[in-house]
């Protein structure tokens, strides 16, 4: 497929994780080949530098939230009849909410394409210097909705531990859970507290795990910030060293395993100087 191709239908596009000069060529072209562009801006989150700047490089564009996503009739009756970008950051079929536009666009014989970018997942792994092949199920840790808070992502946390694999945690977005306003992104403190209070409830219940007795504080993680950024940074240390940092916007987490060759060296390289 090239831009020539540029058809009506809905096209998702990946933006890479947060800097544009990571947007693929062939993403920038489809992109400004499009009658009409949105910008989803509730699964993920462009720096505002970037949002400023992104006209330039791809024209004209409106922002969409969650509504207009998961209730797409608007933008799927415009791509019956014309060439309708979605924007996504990272690689637009990360999220489950893209998974359906494709089944919507099937239901109503619209054509559907995915230009994909670089998702912060994988540059996660690759900057981390964890082995690939040493991670499990990747879990997202959502903030708490009134009393309600599940450890189910704590439990996949500890089911990869006893499985000799690394962890990787997306921190939640969406105070809400609506998907309706701005993003506010979790901070490193507020995941600690949450993973503390997750393994309480776990152990009170009648979890037993080969961490269950080990204090939370003192797992080994690794906090990447801002990934595809200027600001980007990759800092290794226990979760208690790692909740201290208040630097950085969007954060993920990797709570490591017991390391394998040469993995504890490439950790301790990423440790914050004192």
């Amino acid at each position: 497929m090239t831009a020539s191709e540029v058809s009506s239908g809905l096209w998702l596009i990946g933006l890479g994780p947060g800097n544009l000069e990571q947007m693929t060529i062939l993403a920038r072209k489809v992109a400004k080949d499009c009658c009409k562009l949105y910008l989803e801006g509730y699964t993920a989150v462009l720096p505002k530098e970037e949002e400023d700047r992104l006209e330039s490089i791809v024209g004209p564009w409106e922002k969409i939230m969650r509504e207009g996503i998961e209730m797409p009739k608007a933008i799927l009756n415009e791509a019956k009849t014309m060439a309708v970008g979605l924007l996504v950051v990272g690689d637009p079929m990360q999220a489950t909410t893209h998974i359906d536009l494709e089944l919507y666009c099937k239901e109503e014989d619209i054509n559907f394409h995915v230009v994909p970018g670089l998702s912060a997942t994988s540059l996660a792994i690759s900057l981390s210097g964890m082995q690939s092949y040493r991670f499990g199920r990747q879990i997202t840790l959502p903030y708490p909705h009134g009393n309600y808070l599940p450890t189910s992502p704590l439990e996949l946390c500890l089911q990869n531990y006893e499985n000799g694999l690394h962890t990787l945690v997306l921190l939640d977005l969406d105070p809400t859970g609506m998907g309706i306003e701005k993003p506010n992104p979790m901070q490193p403190i507020f995941a600690l507290n949450l993973i503390e209070i997750m393994m309480s409830k776990y152990v009170s219940n009648g979890g037993d795990n080969v961490r269950s007795s080990a204090a939370v504080k003192q797992w080994n993680g690794i906090l990447l910030s801002d990934l595809g950024s200027s600001t980007e940074q990759v800092i290794a240390g226990t979760l208690s060293e790692l909740s201290d940092i208040e630097s950085g916007s969007i954060h993920t987490l990797i709570i490591t395993a017991e390391f394998s060759g040469m993995e504890e060296e490439a950790f301790n390289r990423r440790r914050r100087l004192a």
